[in-house]
């Protein structure tokens, strides 16, 4: 049975945190504008979808659609 979850860590126990809650230099992550997606050079983002992966999703919307329309003709056939 396991008890109650602590939020709050406990410094004696817990690795990178100091007496009084506090975190040592070099333990935290950088800043967030230090790992933001804006670094590198700018590419405006491409407009719409590359034709290879429309074209697949068509031809399986088609074989979806005609794989119930024979599926209806057999039923109304019985």
């Amino acid at each position: 049975m396991t008890g109650p979850s602590n939020p709050d860590p406990d410094p004696r126990r817990t690795p990178g945190v100091e007496a009084g809650g506090g975190v040592p230099t070099g333990e935290t992550p950088p800043a967030e504008s230090g790992t933001g997606t804006g670094t590198g050079p700018y590419r405006p983002p491409k407009r719409g979808w590359a034709t290879g992966p429309l074209l697949v999703v068509w031809v399986l919307v088609i074989a979806c659609a005609l794989f119930f329309l024979v599926y209806a003709i057999v039923l109304a056939a019985r």
